[in-house]
């Protein structure tokens, strides 16, 4: 299978992107390539990966006018794959609003698994696609700012700009 992918600078933010013919498939703060394809492995164990900017560049333009302040919605394709209860899970991401936060015990309710509120808090940690399948609109029941596989502070960040939004 091959995955296209390429690194996008916008400001102070560095994220590597990746997608399938079907999609963007991979949104992550990987400080180095070699993390990256690391990374994207544990999802896409076969991907054969070819840098190809140009083919990324409509996903990049979504998300800098997003960490810009200027789009709220993705309208985006994307190709996520997980496991069936993954993909609910990050289904129910997909619809906290923007600007909004909901707790991991809320998602687990919202898929009709109250129970499974540390299974859920596995998927939602697993969710390939940062930003794009808004893990970081989720925390803690306190109010806490917790997890985030980008780092505690790029979740704050987010939080704070779609605060601003």
């Amino acid at each position: 299978m091959v995955i296209e992918w390429a690194n996008m600078q916008e400001g102070e933010w560095s994220l590597y992107l990746a997608k399938t013919e079907k999609g963007l498939c991979y949104v992550g703060s990987d400080a180095t390539f070699e993390s990256f394809e690391s990374s994207l492995k544990k999802y896409l164990p076969s991907a054969e990966l070819i840098e190809n900017k140009e083919a990324l560049q409509p996903y990049m333009i979504e998300l800098q006018e997003f960490l810009l302040g200027n789009r709220q919605v993705f309208s985006m394709d994307m190709d996520v794959k997980g496991t069936p209860f993954q993909e609910e899970v990050w289904e129910a991401l997909a619809q906290i609003p923007y600007g909004k936060t909901a707790s991991y015990s809320d998602i687990a309710e919202k898929i009709n698994r109250p129970q499974a509120v540390r299974a859920a808090g596995k998927a939602i940690g697993a969710n390939p696609l940062l930003i794009a399948v808004p893990c970081h609109r989720v925390i803690g029941k306190n109010g806490s700012i917790t997890g985030y596989r980008g780092g505690i502070e790029m979740k704050q960040l987010l939080l704070e700009l779609e605060k601003q939004g």
